[in-house]
């Protein structure tokens, strides 16, 4: 049982969003940052560039949604906004320690997977969840609320080949926490959010199989 409701678990977006803006001019526009990283293959300054912008949307959506807003309904909020800071720090440690992104993957199970994250974060989670009745401001926004920065984020390091593996503990915990609301709260659009959890989690398992296999 949530201690909240449906309308005050949206209510928490109505609030955030129109304070927070233009953030989420800047988060899209990040995200396309991102893309065109990707899509010409990123040398090593381009994987710096993505994770930074990784890293930021994590410690903004831990602080900024977690702390300041969501913690007024939700007494666990304030764990999550840990996790989302350490999330944020731990892509930023993993290149200041030269243990950071590789960016090489173009096809396969892996390329698709990490693509469709990527687009579904970014352009049919909101279209979802406007189809659902959940129009701005009362809606989470891409690159500012945990759920699509937890999907963009398992695609990104998905195309990673491979990504430290410690990065995708919290996002795979989270897409369990978070994707619970398609079903407790009827948020259609992190169905996916638990779909992405576990294919990542499967891809990670498997890559590490076939490397063992090969060592």
């Amino acid at each position: 049982m949530l201690p909240f409701s449906k309308d005050e678990f949206f209510g928490v977006f109505a609030t955030y969003n129109p304070a927070i803006f233009p953030a989420q001019v800047l988060a899209y526009l990040l995200g396309l940052l991102v893309v065109a990283i990707l899509l010409r293959r990123p040398d090593r300054h381009g994987a710096v560039v993505v994770s930074f912008v990784l890293s930021l949307m994590w410690i903004w959506t831990g602080i900024a949604y977690h702390w300041l807003y969501f913690a007024a309904i939700n007494p666990l909020a304030q764990v999550f906004a840990v996790l989302f800071v350490a999330q944020g720090l731990l892509v930023a440690a993993s290149e200041i320690g030269g243990h950071g992104l590789n960016f090489g993957v173009r096809g396969g199970i892996r390329g698709f997977a990490g693509w469709t994250f990527i687009v579904y974060a970014a352009v049919i989670y909101p279209v979802i969840g406007f189809a659902a009745g959940h129009a701005y401001p009362a809606m989470p926004m891409f690159g500012v609320t945990p759920c699509p920065v937890t999907i963009f984020t398992l695609g990104v390091l998905i195309l990673a080949s491979p990504a430290p593996r410690y990065l995708f503990v919290i996002p795979v915990l989270w897409s369990l926490v978070g994707g619970s609301a398609a079903l407790l709260l009827d948020v259609p659009q992190d169905w996916f959010l638990l779909l992405s959890g576990i294919t990542a989690a499967a891809l990670v398992w498997a890559g590490g199989r076939a490397r063992n296999r090969m060592s």
